[in-house]
């Protein structure tokens, strides 16, 4: 039995702009399991912090089919308040394309069947996840430039 932490992150330049999504996974002792960071091209900073946790589903649903954790609970961490608050039904989701990405976020999360719960957190306390998703920006940026 364990539980993880999943930390994301999106990041959008000009906003929208160039985006890119971090994910970082945590065994219940806080040691990185997994990362991922990945451009998703021009995105709002809303869609990239959706992107960044709709990504993460699939990170853990790899992690699961490889045996890679035996998960039991999932705790998701995020800097952005708004999301968090849609995904836990404390805000409405008035943006069409926020709510097709909340609404994938709900499908994934029930086809894992875990027990899960979202937390905003500040962002000096997502620092890694920041980092991936800002590297992902850079690292494409600067090969098309």
């Amino acid at each position: 039995m364990s539980k993880i932490k999943v930390f994301t992150d999106g990041a959008a330049r000009n906003n929208p702009g160039h985006a890119g999504i971090g994910v970082t996974v945590y065994d219940e002792n806080d040691f990185i399991l997994k990362t991922h960071k990945e451009y998703i091209g021009e995105a709002t900073n809303n869609q990239a912090e959706y992107g960044a946790l709709v990504k993460s589903l699939e990170v853990i649903k790899k992690m699961i089919e490889n045996n890679e954790a035996d998960i039991d609970e999932i705790e998701f961490y995020s800097d952005s308040e708004l999301m968090v608050n849609q995904i836990n039904f404390d805000y409405r989701v008035k943006e069409p394309d926020l709510a097709v990405l909340n609404n994938k976020f709900h499908v994934l999360i029930k086809k894992l069947n875990k027990p899960y719960k979202i937390y905003y957190i500040s962002r000096d306390k997502n620092k890694n996840s920041d980092r991936l998703a800002n590297k992902a920006i850079d690292e494409k940026v600067t090969k098309v430039l």
